[in-house]
């Protein structure tokens, strides 16, 4: 029988980053201190952003499963929090729950979609997205393309709901780095990263392809869900064309190629870049998108390794790298 773990480290630089990564953190859950209520509102839309592509980026950069369909989850996440709240659920435990909620339902489409090839599961995924697009529309209750507000949120106080939408938008962003951290640098990561290089090698090696992929795909449609529970909130109107738009896909594509497909903070560096054209070219119309695909097509053809590409090349490492060494032995 083969036995196989993977040998990983944590270098002084990388602890060093950590660290810094920590305070950063805590400013942030400071900033509704200090900070206005548009800083607050904004910050909150770049946190969703992160948490998506760190998201994606679990699922493509180290699983190899590249999905054009995530705003499924997305979508789901904030049509189960409309219902739980007009059930009587109060706006915040739902919001909670509504991760959750996605995880009892991406479970049994996993068994579906993980068995096909990677252009099958790609478009599969965007398929799935437009039939469950399809089906919530249909629900009297989202009233079809109207959409609903969420009634419940605005009688809550709007510095009260603005700020702790905020704190759990930035909970979700550390909990997700902090998650993805420990499973990548653990046997789940090597297993996922051996089965996106060669799944043949990995499986013949004694890695169970499916049970890593299964996970590795539960878990991103959790963190989706879980940005499009939080998205809801800050937007509380929820509309289907907006929450299972296929923008959401291009966003997630863009942010981690962009940042650094494969690696653990090129999803964060793509996300802050987007979040920034964002700023610059939102108020443009069709400037906007013109100028993220400029951006893009220069990372294309300049450093098609994204920005942690280009800090690798400089300093000669990678700073908080997933990569690891996968031990097989024999009995």
């Amino acid at each position: 029988m083969n036995r196989h773990h993977v040998i990983a480290d944590v270098s002084a630089p990388d602890r060093r980053l950590m660290a810094a990564g920590g305070l950063i953190a805590l400013g942030l859950f400071a900033l509704p201190l200090f900070g206005s209520a548009l800083v607050v509102d904004k910050l909150t839309l770049l946190m969703v952003y992160i948490i998506l592509a760190v998201m994606w980026n679990l699922l493509a950069g180290y699983a190899g499963l590249v999905s054009v369909g995530q705003q499924a989850f997305i979508g789901l996440g904030g049509y189960f929090v409309l219902r739980l709240v007009e059930s009587g659920m109060p706006p915040f435990l739902a919001i909670g729950l509504g991760g959750f909620l996605v995880l009892l339902a991406a479970w049994p489409l996993s068994w579906l979609v993980l068995r096909l090839k990677p252009a099958e599961f790609a478009v599969a995924m965007w398929v799935l997205a437009e039939t469950i697009r399809s089906i919530v529309m249909f629900d009297p209750l989202v009233q079809g393309e109207t959409g609903r507000s969420l009634v419940s949120l605005n009688a809550i106080d709007p510095d009260v709901r603005r700020t702790t939408i905020y704190l759990m938008a930035v909970m979700a962003v550390v909990i997700s780095l902090v998650l993805s951290h420990a499973l990548l640098r653990g046997r789940l990561g090597g297993e996922s990263q051996a089965i996106r290089d060669d799944e043949e090698a990995a499986s013949s090696v004694g890695v169970s392809t499916l049970r890593v992929k299964r996970w590795i795909f539960l878990i991103s449609a959790v963190g989706c869900a879980i940005a499009g529970t939080i998205w809801l909130a800050s937007a509380i109107t929820f509309q289907p064309r907006s929450a299972f738009g296929i923008n959401w896909s291009i966003f997630m594509l863009f942010m981690v190629l962009v940042g650094g497909l494969g690696s653990y903070l090129g999803p964060v560096l793509g996300a802050l870049l987007f979040f920034a054209l964002q700023e610059v070219f939102g108020d443009f119309g069709a400037w906007y998108l013109a100028g993220i695909g400029v951006v893009a097509i220069l990372f294309a053809l300049f450093a098609p390794r994204g920005i942690m590409g280009l800090i690798i090349g400089k300093t000669g490492q990678e700073p908080l790298s997933m990569r690891k060494l996968l031990i097989t032995r024999e009995g």
